[in-house]
């Protein structure tokens, strides 16, 4: 079971109805401040060298469990790979951080604040593997029936494609109609696999019956 870092010492915003997708910079990236910025619907990501800026997007990106587009090609590569839980979590994290990838995002402060939040047991990685070799994965945070997903990566053809497959079939329990996977924005790459763009109120509204759920047993 994941380990409760006690209290935050900062109070986050609860984003009135107007807002934009920023809301705001500043507080910390300490596992209790992660925790409540999840549970209340918002993300960091660096906004320069030093300051924390945070996020809800009016139009959130999710992943309904029952609307995965699989498609052929991607059936035979989940056939290829091998999926494993929690066995490389830095390793995913440095991947999904590489500087040389496109819109690279993940700084020194972003990966080490993920890192503290996995040895806690909030955070997890679900990895794709082939002939011993990690070739790709994704990561993100479980609270309950929330999965928010942080970043995914690939060395290898649809390598994070079927981390994203794995991940939900790890979730697809008696709880699946009310678990949530939050993939932040919809991209036309996440689209063709099924995420969908809901309002923000919407997303709220969702989150407070999915934190009231048991983990999944992948990540209890």
């Amino acid at each position: 079971m994941p380990i409760d870092p006690g209290p935050s010492r900062w109070a986050m915003p609860t984003p009135p109805p107007s807002a934009g997708d920023f809301l705001g910079i500043g507080a910390d990236l300490e596992p209790a401040t992660l925790l409540d910025a999840y549970a209340g619907g918002l993300f960091p990501m660096p906004e320069g060298p030093d300051e924390i800026g945070w996020w809800s997007p009016r139009h959130r990106g999710v992943l309904p469990l029952d609307g995965l587009r699989v498609s052929r090609s991607l059936r035979a590569s989940v056939r290829r790979y091998e999926v494993r839980v929690d066995t490389a979590f830095a390793a995913v994290v440095a991947g999904c951080a590489d500087p040389a990838r496109d819109g690279s995002w993940i700084d020194d402060r972003i990966a080490g604040a993920y890192r503290r939040l996995h040895e806690l047991g909030w955070a997890h990685s679900v990895e794709t593997w082939h002939d011993g070799e990690l070739v790709g994965g994704l990561y993100g945070i479980a609270i309950g029936g929330l999965f928010a997903g942080e970043s995914m990566y690939s060395r290898s053809r649809d390598a994070s494609k079927v981390a994203l497959v794995g991940l939900v079939g790890l979730l697809a329990d008696e709880h699946a109609a009310e678990r949530v996977i939050d993939t932040q924005w919809r991209t036309d790459h996440l689209g063709t696999l099924g995420v969908v763009e809901i309002p923000r109120a919407s997303y709220l509204e969702r989150l407070e019956r999915a934190l009231r759920l048991p983990l999944p047993a992948a990540f209890g």
